[in-house]
Parts: C-alpha cells; sequence; structure tokens
C-alpha cells in the first residue's frame, strides 16, 4: 500500500479545494540576446512533447534571475511539477545564483528538474544519499563552467574594445559629421536669423546632436 501511496504522489497532489490535480511539465529556454535564435533548445522540447504554451522563453543575459518569463515560469510551478532545461548555463550563467535558484525550486518549492545534457542533474532519479551527492558536485562543477565562460566572454569583449581603439577604431554609434558651414549657420540661429527647424535641415542634423555640437562649440 506504502508503495502505490507513493507512486501516486509522484504524479499528482492535493490542491487547495481538496481536488486531485495532474501535475504539470514546463520547459525553459535563454539566450543571451535578442538576435540569437534559440532553435535547438526548442527542438529538445518538442522532442519532450512540451505544449508550446508550457514553454518560457527569455532572450537575456543570464548573469541574474531578474528575467520576466523566468518569473512567470516560477509563479506557475507547483509541487511535483517538472521542469527540462537544455543545459545549466541556459539556466543561468551566475555560480551562486545558479545554486541558489536550484535549491529553492527543488528542495523548498519541491519541483524537479530534468537538464536534458546532463542525466545527472535529474531530480527524479538518485534520491538516495550517494544520488544527491554527485548531482550536487555536478551542480558545482557546471555552474562554475557556466559563470567562467561569461567571465572569458566579457574579458575577449574587453580586450577586443581596448585594441580596437588604440587602432583608432570608433565603436558605438557612427559618428554624425558637422557641415562646412555650421558655425556660419549656428551664428544665424543665435542672432535669432534661422529658426530650429531651418537649422536642423540645413545641418542634416538631429536635435539632440545639434544642440550637443552647440554645446561643443562654446567649450572650444
Amino acid at each position: 500500500m506504502l508503495n502505490i501511496f507513493l507512486y501516486c504522489f509522484n504524479i499528482k497532489f492535493y490542491n487547495n479545494t481538496g481536488g486531485i490535480q495532474k501535475v504539470a511539465t514546463y520547459g525553459y529556454v535563454r539566450v543571451s540576446s535578442a538576435d540569437q535564435h534559440e532553435g535547438r533548445q526548442m527542438l529538445a522540447m518538442s522532442e519532450l512533447k512540451i505544449p508550446a504554451g508550457q514553454i518560457f522563453i527569455d532572450k537575456q543575459s543570464g548573469k541574474d534571475f531578474n528575467r520576466p518569463s523566468y518569473t512567470a515560469l516560477t509563479e506557475k510551478l507547483l509541487p511535483g511539477d517538472l521542469l527540462y532545461i537544455k543545459s545549466i548555463d541556459r539556466l543561468g550563467r551566475n555560480y551562486e545564483e545558479i545554486q541558489y535558484q536550484w535549491k529553492i525550486l527543488t528542495k523548498e518549492r519541491g519541483v524537479d528538474i530534468a537538464v536534458i545534457d546532463m542525466p545527472l542533474l535529474d531530480t527524479r532519479s538518485g534520491r538516495d544519499l550517494v544520488g544527491t551527492f554527485l548531482a550536487d558536485i555536478v551542480l558545482q562543477v557546471l555552474a562554475f563552467a557556466a559563470q567562467n565562460e561569461r567571465d572569458n566572454i566579457r574579458a575577449r569583449q574587453a580586450e577586443g574594445i581596448k585594441a580596437a581603439r588604440a587602432r583608432g577604431v570608433h565603436l558605438g554609434h557612427p559618428i554624425t559629421k558637422s557641415p562646412d558651414n555650421f558655425v556660419v549657420l549656428a551664428k544665424q540661429w543665435e542672432g535669432g536669423k534661422l529658426s530650429i527647424g531651418d537649422f536642423m535641415k540645413q545641418t542634416g542634423l538631429k536635435e539632440s546632436t545639434l544642440y550637443r555640437r552647440l554645446r561643443e562649440r562654446k567649450r572650444k
């Protein structure tokens, strides 16, 4: 009888109204920026037959967990629910935060997590002391690797920016040059002989750029 009860408990839980509700399966997908594609992760989720409405996608850095879809996901998760992620770095890239979120979801919220690329990180199996110990070690190693990769990416970006600046390469938005007659037009505008609209039209500059050029001129 005990085994039957435990089996039922693993697939169902009682809600506040006393009824029985089936547990749900969710997927979490994350890419670092809007121009990156989540196709590989979505394919893995579709192979697991996770409903599209239960897959939450963030296009945001993994430096922390202040992400809209992740927040919405955690609000839906209930004890016994199952959450799939493709790899631990898709959950995040902050060593301490990954472990904290994992603890909150699995130990305090009673949610199961399965990392598709790492079968050892599946809370549905290996619940004994040895299995838990091994899973904790693997989680720490992968969380460290995720943050280390992020730190390396940032270091390479900083080195690239420094090298580009040393070569005189301008980074960011292209610089809009002022026309040769800018000073003449500026004096006309200052003397009230030229409206700001005509000033912008004749220089081809946006209003914010125009005022910045005027401030720069006064500082010279």
